[in-house]
């Protein structure tokens, strides 16, 4: 019997696609993103659902945004929350953590204990761009850490 032998190969992250949808979640933030709030926080509405956005951080170049989905509570289903950084400079936003990962590596053998994906960080980014897809339309700034 002749040995099988598995000629994967290794994978290898596609940076414009990636910067292409870091450039498309920028666009999708920034219909509704305050010029210089700091600690903000507010409601966006959309036909499909209602996002949380608060600002953490604000810098001459960048911004800290987090961004959360309420979802009915549910013992399976944790609800979507971000931690994005957007950066004015290069027209980019990307998600820097995830509810389920503290830091996103660029790419994760596979397979792995934690059960990511090999590309997991791309998929978290378009995830981000469902997310951002909901709506566009700010119901009005309202305090939210008195949740």
């Amino acid at each position: 019997m002749a040995s099988l032998e598995f000629n994967k190969a290794k994978y290898q992250p596609n940076i414009s696609a990636f910067l292409a949808l870091c450039g498309r979640n920028y666009a999708y933030i920034l219909k509704w993103l305050p010029n210089d709030s700091v600690n903000a926080s507010w409601l966006v509405q959309g036909e499909f659902g209602i996002l949380a956005v608060s600002v953490v951080e604000n810098t001459k170049y960048t911004q800290l945004v987090e961004i959360s989905r309420d979802v009915p509570q549910s013992f399976f289903l944790n609800p979507p929350k971000v931690l994005v950084r957007i950066y004015h400079d290069a027209q980019l936003a990307e998600v820097l953590t995830s509810r389920q990962i503290c830091h996103l590596k660029p790419v994760y053998n596979y397979p792995n204990s934690d059960m990511h994906q090999i590309d997991e960080k791309y998929r978290i980014n378009a995830f981000l761009e469902e997310l951002l897809k909901i709506g566009c339309h700010p119901m009005g700034s309202m305090d939210l850490t008195q949740q």
